[in-house]
């Protein structure tokens, strides 16, 4: 396939899968060093600063992801139409700086410190365990009703 077409492929007609890895902020130089990783998809809850635009300098946190535009709306920045409506301003992920986590999301968090993340809970886990402990228990007590029959 031609450059030309896989470029346009990516930009103009992305899957949702493709537009979702585009949602990537770098993070802030303290993350860099404790996660070993320059950039992250951001997520609602996550706080950041901006780094371009119009709004350069504001902190805020991040109300809503809109994977459609590939930009975010953060707490606190608004603008006001001429009738005197507010409105959320998007802004490119590109141009935010992710100043801390939000760390609800487990596999993310595993994701990120280089871990894999555990495909099943805890809970189940344990729940296998109790199972092969009571199948060793059964073919325990078979065995020993074969002897005494011996």
């Amino acid at each position: 396939m031609k450059p030309t077409k896989m470029r346009n492929r990516l930009i103009y007609h992305p899957t949702f899968n493709t537009k979702s890895k585009q949602l990537g902020s770098h993070l802030s130089k303290e993350l860099q060093k404790k996660y070993a990783k320059k950039s992250v998809r951001v997520i609602e809850g996550d706080t950041v600063k901006i780094v371009r635009g119009e709004f350069k300098g504001v902190d805020g946190k991040i109300s809503k992801v809109s994977t459609q535009k590939s930009s975010v709306a953060i707490e606190g920045i608004k603008k006001e139409k001429t009738k005197g409506d507010k409105f959320d301003v998007y802004i490119h992920a590109s141009n935010l700086l992710v100043t801390s986590l939000n760390t609800e999301d487990k596999w993310r968090i595993a994701k990120l410190e280089g871990k894999t993340p555990s495909e099943k809970p805890k809970k189940i886990s344990e729940k296998l365990v109790k199972k092969e402990n009571t199948s060793k228990e059964t073919k325990e007590v078979k065995t020993q009703k074969k002897e005494v029959k011996k």
